[in-house]
């Protein structure tokens, strides 16, 4: 049987997951700008996103601008983009699933035990894709940034350093995977998805038990 404090357990990691997600997709954290050699102005720091750059001062002022061209912007830039608002929207129909299929709900009433198994186990394993398409893009950012920083031929001004949101990022996914996990774990079928009113006569049959039957076995025991 499954555990319906798995799946409560899941669905709050992966919902904590999602808002995670929603938060490092919104924020201009991925890239900082570095200080190597003491090229760069240290009073300006840049920050970059998926969505827009902005440049802080020391003076406490900030200036964010979003991209002029999606088209214009690389390839990793734009695969980022689309497989972090996959993942959000995946997130968004596991969530769904994973309301309507839990236990302590009653959206489909208590008589579908089986189909809000499923349900649930189809949720789980949305949130596992999803926190897989999430980490894709962090480590792939992750990875670029730090080849472009060792990389002696990529200048100064233009080396970055890993900004919070890669590690927001990073937990996010963890939660997303961790939670979908959970989730499909306390899910399983009821009495190994044998409906009520089903007997078993031997390994893998089933047979249904008619209503003479039981009344024949009640007489017979007066």
């Amino acid at each position: 049987m499954g555990s319906t404090g798995l799946q409560l357990l899941g669905l709050v990691l992966a919902v904590l997951g999602w808002v995670g997600g929603a938060l490092v997709c919104a924020a201009p954290l991925w890239r900082v700008s570095a200080f190597v050699g003491g090229e760069l102005v240290i009073a300006q720091v840049l920050w970059e996103g998926l969505w827009m750059t902005c440049l802080s001062q020391t003076t406490g002022q900030i200036q964010c601008k979003t991209y002029d061209s999606t088209l214009a912007l690389p390839t990793s830039a734009q695969a980022a983009r689309g497989l972090t608002v996959l993942s959000l929207l995946l997130c968004l129909l596991a969530l769904t699933l994973g309301v309507a299929g839990a236990k302590c709900t009653h959206c489909m009433g208590d008589g579908n035990r089986v189909s809000k198994a499923r349900l649930a186990k189809l949720a789980g394993l949305l949130f596992l894709v999803a926190g897989l398409a999430y980490l894709i893009p962090i480590c792939w950012t992750a990875n670029s940034i730090i080849k472009d920083f060792y990389d002696p031929n990529v200048a100064a001004p233009f080396k970055r350093e890993l900004g919070p949101a890669l590690y927001l990022g990073w937990g996010a996914s963890v939660l997303l995977l961790v939670g979908g996990a959970l989730l499909y774990l306390g899910s399983s079928t009821p009495e190994g998805g044998v409906p009520p009113g089903f007997r078993g006569t031997g390994k893998g049959n089933t047979q249904p038990v008619a209503a003479g039957e039981v009344k024949q076995q009640e007489k017979a025991f007066v």
